[in-house]
């Protein structure tokens, strides 16, 4: 479809490669280039749409923001005009940043001012929210992913003023800076206003989305700290699930979302008092730059260390995991298994059909998960990866092994855990809590409720319920010898690797 962008127009929808609107005559090509081809969204001040750049032969998708005033006055209009370029050279400065989409082109057509940037092809958090709340590791890799992107806008004299989980987007696909995929980009760039010492403080228009606008910011006021103060409500908003405007008490102007969050969840005590403090009313109580709340969050990394003095060798080990595993380019994506149900199956829950790489039979444990048997799940796993990797059942497998680890068979392990403990349990889960503490493997081991030794009783410290810390299993019984304090390192390698 070929979509005609010229307000008021009626019937906007034409054929593929029509030129111009059947109905009120306007160019489809914008720039003869951009060919819109569906509405994105709608605001005061224009619209955005989908399209596809003609120019190219591969025909990459594009988004289009339109932006249109309702004035007859030419002293406004010329202004206007003169922001929207003044704009545009900025967005093109953002662009730069990995997780803002790149500015393509700005123009004037038709009386109308259009800025094309890049398609970011992806979720959106608010989406993310159908498959269930985030869990408290799921908040410190956002916070970890996003405070960077808000110190460079910040420091380029942006304000963004509409952090909401609608606004941040998890990236399928990487991009052509080989930013992989999973990572987080920040859209929607339309009411950000350059904020300059003549400005700061000038009360102005409103803009931004009612539940997530610090107070300033709803008298017309923003400061970088307002946009703080909208990603601490998204991140009540991810924990909980619940629609901001719920969880605040206007009476006592004071947040409650504490008491919203899911039965047997809890969340640690310093992330919770960085959430307390960037949703701080006031503006002097809050956060003032994104790098002050890394450096909380710095700070309650450092303190989840033991009080006893690490052993000198065990540092140098874990520096070198630093230095090797996490340098890895992560180019290779392998496609994940297809989940589909099988018709022969009489349970309620839908089945997965297990297709190894290397001929391993994986419905045990998939029975074994799906009755919550956790303790023999444990063991089948280990039982499994030794088949995988050719050697037999109950065999201590090495670091090595894991870096020649099938990738069909890695993903499926972890998809099963995955699945029936509802993104409680499993590699990828062990992976991403990981790399929140910053792959610091003590600490790993401390929000998971593992001991930071290797002991010969397997099973020493492990709770075998639904209940157990996220991250909590599969367990490390099958880490030969030393390997446990490299594990974590190597299958978050893996994972890499494989695509998971």
């Amino acid at each position: 479809m070929s979509y005609c962008v010229k307000p008021g127009c009626e019937n906007p929808q034409n054929q593929d490669k029509a030129k111009f609107c059947l109905c009120c005559g306007s160019k489809l090509l914008l720039r003869e280039r951009y060919r819109a081809i569906k509405t994105l969204g709608k605001g005061g001040f224009g619209k955005t749409f989908l399209a596809i750049d003609e120019d190219i032969p591969s025909k990459p998708r594009c988004v289009i923001k339109q932006l249109y005033f309702r004035s007859d006055d030419d002293e406004y209009l010329n202004k206007a005009t003169r922001l929207f370029r003044q704009e545009a050279v900025h967005l093109d400065e953002l662009g730069k940043h990995p997780q803002i989409p790149y500015l393509l082109a700005q123009f004037e057509q038709e009386l109308q001012l259009y800025l094309v940037q890049e398609f970011i092809d992806g979720q959106t958090l608010e989406k993310d929210l159908e498959q269930g709340v985030y869990q408290e590791y799921q908040i410190w890799k956002l916070l970890e992913d996003l405070l960077p992107v808000l110190q460079f806008i910040h420091e380029r004299k942006v304000i963004h003023r509409d952090i909401k989980p609608e606004n941040i987007i998890r990236r399928s696909h990487p991009n052509q800076e080989k930013i992989t995929k999973g990572s987080l980009v920040l859209i929607d760039f339309g009411v950000a206003k350059l904020f300059t010492e003549s400005s700061l403080g000038h009360t102005g228009t409103v803009v931004g989305s009612q539940k997530y606008v610090s107070p300033e910011q709803a008298k017309g006021k923003a400061f970088p700290a307002s946009d703080l103060y909208s990603l601490g409500v998204t991140c009540i908003r991810l924990l909980t699930g619940v629609s901001p405007l719920d969880m605040y008490d206007f009476n006592n102007e004071f947040w409650l979302w504490h008491h919203y969050l899911p039965e047997g969840t809890t969340v640690d005590s310093d992330l919770g008092n960085i959430l307390d403090k960037l949703l701080q009313s006031k503006i002097s109580d809050r956060f003032q730059s994104a790098d002050e709340v890394l450096q909380a969050i710095k700070s309650a990394t450092a303190k989840q260390m033991p009080a006893q003095k690490i052993e000198t060798t065990i540092d140098e080990v874990l520096q070198s995991i630093k230095s090797t595993t996490f340098n890895e380019a992560k180019t290779e994506f392998l496609p994940l298994i297809n989940q589909i149900q099988s018709p022969t199956h009489t349970s309620s829950s839908a089945r997965t059909i297990l297709i190894s790489q290397v001929g391993v039979d994986y419905n045990n444990l998939q029975l074994l998960l799906e009755t919550q048997k956790w303790k023999e799940a444990d063991r089948e796993t280990w039982n499994l990866m030794c088949q995988a990797l050719g050697k037999l059942p109950g065999t201590h497998l090495e670091v090595s092994d894991i870096d020649r680890f099938p990738c069909e068979d890695l993903q499926i392990i972890d998809q099963l855990w995955v699945k029936y403990s509802q993104n409680r349990f499993g590699f990828s889960v062990q992976k991403q809590l990981y790399e929140s503490v910053r792959r610091d493997y003590v600490t790993f081991c401390n929000r998971v409720n593992w001991p930071t030794y290797n002991s010969d009783n397997y099973y020493q410290g492990l709770k075998f319920n639904r209940n157990a810390p996220v991250g909590h299993l599969p367990s490390r019984i099958w880490v030969a010898g030393v390997g446990w304090l490299r594990h974590a390192g190597a299958i978050a390698s893996r994972l890499d690797k494989c695509g998971v």
